[in-house]
């Protein structure tokens, strides 16, 4: 049973809030350094499962699962945001990271097409559907967990830290990789060794079963479950909050592709187009995501003085004017560290979205319907645009118009940056300070 949202408020102390947050954090960098191991790993499984003539093809199937694991991430934000909302983000949190490590698990143990035919990839998208319901799930609770514990002065800082330990799971997946290399041959790492990496993901997320089993939950979903007057449904958030639905996805859309651009797709650019090893391209990618990651909370701090609105409008600027010219220089980049200065450039820019992102949609919905409202719109957009990200790119490249995938990134940035224009700051008046100013006046 919980407890009052009053009996637990006045006698918490700054250091609990802080081990909550990390709690909350440990158990999101775990979520997502296994959806992330698929990505980093692709140059290895790839032929285990889909034999083909060429590299682009294997990728090119690869990928098509990858995009399709994002199809069940707006069923996963939708009945995880519903359960949130009902049951309490800790216990939605508690339930994804479940899911996370039975895919993760069935992936490691998965046999080769070699060994059970058509069966291999069946499994394969199996597992990474069940991983795609966790994601779609953990997306939403962690964001609204984050913000709602933040407290009122810091909230931008501390949300950005949904973003530090997303990155931090593509970090570490990029440095078991980097691992992995430097011990085993790449006949070992095609033939098993890319096993390892989820068998790692799988046992790291039962540890944080325990860990979020053991978190608080917030005052805001306490307050909500003490005067609960109409029980939570998709019905009531389309009802009640169409503008605010749209306006996430719309926001959403141009900033979830370039995350997926830079972060993710650019390795395998670096292979596919640069010409670079695999290592070499896994080495530029950890260095600029480890800076990029120590960026997240800088920005984040900075949106808690000046506001969210500027750094959206500096990242889709920057993005409208500054992505076809940087993947044409990296078309070409034959030096590994010239090749990380254009690969960190793109992602100093889209700090400007994906430090705040998190927090500026909590701040537009209440309480009672928060985690549906942050989580069901963002799945929806990020399944378009995110999750297609490289089979678009892929696509673009056997079809031989490969720069047609630099301008549909402009536009969709673009699109994004008319939103950020015109929308309202959340910062002063989203739903989040009108919260905390009523708590004050009650005294709590």
């Amino acid at each position: 049973m919980h407890q009052t949202a009053g009996a637990r408020t006045a006698p918490r102390q700054q250091q609990g809030r802080l081990w909550s947050i990390l709690g909350g954090s440990a158990g999101n960098l775990v979520e997502w350094y296994d959806w992330y191991v698929y990505s980093a790993f692709t140059l290895y499984f790839a032929p285990a499962f889909f034999p083909a003539s060429d590299r682009t093809s294997q990728l090119l199937n690869a990928a098509a699962i990858f995009a399709v694991g994002f199809l069940m991430r707006p069923i996963g934000a939708w009945l995880m945001g519903l359960y949130a909302d009902r049951h309490g983000r800790r216990a939605a949190l508690t339930l994804s990271v479940t899911l996370m490590c039975a895919g993760s698990l069935l992936i490691a143990l998965t046999p080769s097409f070699a060994t059970i035919g058509v069966m291999a990839p069946v499994v394969l998208l199996a597992a990474r559907l069940m991983q795609g319901l966790s994601v779609g799930g953990e997306y939403g609770a962690s964001a609204v967990y984050l913000s709602e514990m933040a407290g009122k002065k810091h909230r931008g800082f501390f949300s950005s830290f949904q973003y530090v330990t997303l990155i931090a799971g593509q970090l570490v997946a990029l440095c078991v990789l980097l691992i992995l290399q430097g011990v085993l041959s790449e006949a070992e790492l095609h033939l098993w060794g890319w096993r390892i990496p989820f068998a790692i993901g799988g046992v790291l997320a039962f540890a944080v079963f325990y860990l979020r089993r053991g978190m608080d939950e917030t005052d805001s979903f306490l307050r909500v479950e003490e005067s609960r007057a109409e029980r939570v449904s998709s019905l009531k958030l389309m009802r009640d909050h169409p503008r605010e639905v749209l306006l996430v996805m719309a926001l959403t859309a141009g900033g979830t592709l370039a995350f997926y651009t830079y972060s993710v797709y650019l390795q395998k650019f670096l292979v596919n187009t640069s010409g670079f090893s695999v290592q070499t391209a896994s080495r530029v990618m950890t260095a600029a995501l480890f800076i990029y990651m120590l960026l997240q909370p800088l920005a984040g701090a900075l949106s808690d003085q000046i506001g969210r609105k500027p750094l959206m409008i500096a990242f889709g600027i920057a993005g409208v004017l500054g992505t076809v010219p940087l993947f044409t220089a990296l078309e070409t980049v034959s030096n590994s560290f010239n090749a990380f200065l254009l690969v960190l450039a793109a992602l100093v820019a889209v700090t400007g979205y994906t430090s705040i992102n998190a927090v500026v949609k909590a701040e537009l919905f209440p309480a009672d319907i928060r985690t549906l409202g942050v989580a069901l719109p963002y799945a929806l957009a990020n399944t378009l645009f995110g999750g297609t990200a490289e089979y678009v790119a892929l696509w673009f490249k056997r079809a031989g118009v490969e720069k047609g995938f630099y301008w549909y990134v402009t536009a969709m940035i673009g699109l994004s940056l008319i939103v950020y224009l015109r929308m309202r700051e959340t910062h002063h008046s989203g739903t989040l300070a009108v919260e905390y100013a009523e708590a004050e006046g009650k005294g709590e």
